[in-house]
């Protein structure tokens, strides 16, 4: 049975739904928090992912489908608001207001720009932090050298996933079940890599992580960003599974009705990562509308049948090797939608 300090889980991640409208100062309401990442992407036709922090400051993006060095837009994300976030025009690149196409955003909360962390040794210039949902997110400046960094969290991260701000760089992205040696490319469809430079094959601790000489994360003189990620029992989980490559595939267990999730085949390439989420597919089991963050496809899957969400987790319902291949090895983030017990009091099933 789970236990839980989140009762609302909308008070620190939410999908917001809208239209693009291309006018300027287009008010994005109803997260019901200020949020301090967001993620944006066009659902009706192909777009770039774009995510903007509230550490690098609005109007500063990157794209989780590319590598490029982040870029400043004026005309994209103007503001992060107590409710929601204010868009620009969106005439530079069409990919957060286009007017008349459908638009998904994907939004957490940490703690505002946040400041300086002095727990590495390689100082961040902010980590911003929610202990509360385990989330932070943590700028440096690249050394090229083995260090560590601060996250703030107060409990070991099980997701780090890091982009290089100054240059045309993969992102990596730490997963715990893969280990300390392993990294995963967010931006493309390859198996897990292994090096020993990318986190100085060392597993983070409750206060930092670890990095190497690898370029994608410790770049001498290049600004870097990452967005850490802690599990909290009811609200969020991170995890592995292996699948059947049957219909009545496995089911992987989180404690709590998931309202987004996110998926990546990690033991062989050729497969994206793929979202899940409630709101944009809002018809109940089976869900099938997924969006992939490696590319820059519109919304697909309608009259598919990939899994069914339970109030305790998720069923897979499909044997492609993109959720569920036989003996395939599959990381995910999840977070909550409803959960199971509340008040740090158990659910009683009935």
């Amino acid at each position: 049975m789970a236990y839980t300090t989140i009762n609302k889980s909308t008070d620190y991640f939410n999908t917001k739904l809208y239209t693009g409208n291309s006018t300027d100062n287009h008010a994005i309401t109803g997260v019901n928090f200020q949020p301090d990442l967001v993620w944006i992407k066009r659902r009706n036709q192909a777009a770039n992912h774009n995510l903007f922090d509230a550490v690098r400051g609005a109007t500063k993006t990157i794209k989780s489908n590319l590598t490029n060095a982040e870029a400043t837009v004026a005309d994209t994300l103007k503001s992060f608001d107590s409710d929601g976030f204010t868009l620009g025009d969106d005439a530079t690149v069409g990919e957060v207001n286009p007017n008349t196409y459908t638009m998904a955003s994907w939004n957490w909360k940490a703690n505002g720009q946040g400041s300086s962390n002095t727990d590495g040794s390689i100082n961040t210039t902010y980590t911003s932090v929610s202990t509360t949902a385990g989330f932070s997110i943590c700028k440096w400046t690249g050394t090229g050298a083995n260090g560590t960094i601060g996250h703030g969290l107060g409990t070991v991260p099980t997701v780090i996933i890091v982009k290089n701000l100054g240059t045309t760089e993969n992102w990596v992205t730490y997963h715990k079940p893969l280990g300390a040696t392993k990294y995963l490319k967010l931006n493309d469809t390859s198996a897990e890599g292994t090096s020993s430079d990318v986190w100085n094959n060392t597993s983070p601790t409750s206060s930092v992580f670890y990095v190497g000489s690898n370029t994608a994360t410790n770049q001498s003189g290049n600004q870097m960003i990452a967005y850490c990620f802690a599990p909290k029992t009811g609200y969020s989980k991170f995890g592995s599974y292996v699948g059947n490559g049957n219909a009545d595939g496995t089911f992987l267990y989180t404690g709590f009705k998931p309202a987004w999730i996110l998926f990546k085949e990690a033991s062989q390439s050729g497969q994206s990562w793929y979202i899940w989420d409630t709101t944009r597919d809002d018809n109940g089991n089976p869900l099938e509308e997924y969006i992939a963050v490696d590319g820059n496809g519109a919304e697909g899957g309608s009259g598919s049948t990939y899994m069914d969400y339970n109030s305790n987790g998720v069923k897979m319902r499909d044997t492609g090797t993109y959720l569920n291949g036989s003996g395939q090895t599959y990381v995910y983030m999840a977070f909550g939608q409803s959960i199971v017990g509340s008040n740090n009091v158990p659910a009683v099933a009935r």
